[in-house]
């Protein structure tokens, strides 16, 4: 038998952990260094993550791009939780826009591409 294979709710857990570094040691926790460096030091990282993202997509395999992913997704819950967004606000987002076209959701809230 195999291993068992993730599921998304490894995302809700991952952010418990997260926002339970809150006011932890920044000496020994990344995720308590975050949240002490301030939401500027982490909208940066997230955005930083999100280029590296895009390099894997273009020039790496698909190992470097699950690896980037994870660390975008890591720092975007990050952002969340110095921001107080709970993780089923955007899951909220997200349904809300199910069988919604892109094209027709973006007009409604007078985007362009």
């Amino acid at each position: 038998m195999g291993a068992e294979i993730p599921d998304g709710r490894v995302l809700e857990r991952l952010f418990a952990v997260i926002d339970s570094r809150r006011g932890a040691d920044p000496q020994t926790s990344y995720t308590a260094r975050l949240f002490a460096e301030g939401r500027g030091k982490i909208a940066r990282k997230t955005g930083e993550e999100a280029v590296e993202v895009i390099v894997a997509a273009l020039s790496d395999g698909r190992e470097r791009l699950a690896a980037e992913s994870a660390d975008l997704l890591y720092h975007l819950l990050v952002l969340w939780s110095d921001a107080g967004l709970e993780p089923a606000e955007v899951w909220a987002e997200l349904a809300g826009r199910e069988g919604v076209s892109g094209i027709a959701e973006k007009a409604a809230r007078g985007e362009k591409d």
